[in-house]
């Protein structure tokens, strides 16, 4: 079998969907992946298509937040099309619920401060508890409003993943389960990967192993700066259909069920989960919809984030361009930019610093006197 022209290492919703995209332009893929015993991001993931907020303090970040999401549409369509899979995406936008008017005020500056200086911009409004009943008849008098933004949607992102595989294979390219990397290194004019199940070699290297760029990157010369935060997710039993869109921590799936979690925990490789933040979790999705205090959550499990410094995401090529490391969090919502702007600067080498320089890692490593 002849060698590919890239290896992506790391087979969660980033990597599949950079696979898909060089597959779909005819380069001859191998995609490397851990397996389930990975801490798989997409097990914390809400499926948020989410613009609201996003790049407040980075423009750049806002810009590529938005056209991404208005890529959605005709991303899913094409994919559900090539393989048959319905990633469950909608986009009837999204409230963000606020408890407070002190709250709502904040988030309406953050929102404001989002829109500020980004290219594309959002709209969005600022709903008082009457207006937000408008769209969310069921919310609780704890309430005291909040936002809503009509760009946002959402996705299943395990039915995305399995999709994003699924079509990288279809169109040849080399789905490697079970190869979790030890080790990569130049080789010759290419590149090496030491896995659990032998030796990968490629001509190009893509990093995007999400925890696991903090270790892999250097040893290319690369920089990932990750860390991994916990986040704590619960799931109850079907209810009646009562969201009318997302919200920022609470969301209904297609099937009924609801989703729920917004925990923030430095705890370094621990993806357990504790008694007191599921009791705040639970409280909260109450005091927001008062119909879920009498419905049974039926899992309740832990899960890894990938958080750089800033938040912002990380893109970097090595000089030569053979070698690139991608940290981001919001898999679901990049995915149209991964499978097609980004391969596009992949296949060229390059990373134009009028679109990547506020991703570059070195905005970590800048000097004050």
């Amino acid at each position: 079998m002849s060698e590919p022209d890239y290896m992506i290492v790391g087979g969660g919703i980033v990597g599949a969907a950079i696979a898909y995209g060089l597959a779909r332009s005819g380069e001859r893929v191998a995609l490397l992946d851990e397996g389930d015993v990975a801490f798989r991001a997409a097990r914390g993931n809400f499926g948020n298509v989410w613009v609201q907020g996003k790049g407040a303090t980075c423009p750049a970040y806002a810009d590529l937040t938005r056209g991404a999401a208005n890529d959605w549409a005709e991303f899913a369509e094409d994919l559900s099309t090539e393989t048959g899979i319905d990633l469950h995406f909608r986009r009837p936008g999204a409230a963000y619920i606020c408890f407070s008017p002190e709250d709502l005020a904040k988030r309406v500056a953050v929102l404001e401060q989002s829109n500020a200086n980004a290219r594309i911009k959002s709209a969005f409004e600022a709903l008082d508890l009457a207006d937000l009943r408008q769209r969310l008849p069921d919310v609780g008098p704890e309430v005291a409003g909040g936002t809503f933004c009509p760009d946002d949607g959402t996705a299943n992102p395990l039915l995305l993943l399995r999709a994003l595989i699924k079509a990288a294979k279809d169109l040849g390219a080399r789905y490697l389960p079970h190869h979790g990397v030890t080790s990569v290194a130049r080789d010759g004019a290419g590149y090496a990967a030491e896995t659990t199940a032998g030796v990968v070699r490629a001509g190009r290297l893509v990093l995007a192993a999400g925890l696991g760029n903090a270790r892999l990157a250097p040893m290319v010369g690369l920089d990932g700066p990750v860390r991994p935060v916990r986040g704590q997710i619960m799931v109850t039993e079907k209810v009646r259909s009562f969201l009318a869109c997302g919200t920022n921590f609470i969301r209904q799936t297609l099937e009924g069920g609801c989703i729920f979690g917004e925990s923030v925990e430095e705890v370094g490789l621990d993806d357990g989960t504790s008694l007191p933040v599921l009791r705040d979790t639970a409280q909260k999705a109450v005091a927001a919809f008062p119909l879920l205090r009498d419905v049974r959550v039926v899992r309740a499990w832990g899960a890894l984030r990938i958080m750089t410094p800033d938040g912002v995401p990380v893109y970097q090529a090595s000089p030569d361009g053979s070698a690139f490391v991608v940290c981001v969090h919001s898999g679901v919502t990049l995915a149209p930019f991964h499978a097609r702007g980004f391969v596009d600067n992949l296949i060229s080498g390059s990373l134009p610093p009028d679109r990547f320089s506020a991703f570059s890692p070195e905005r970590f490593h800048v000097q004050t006197v």
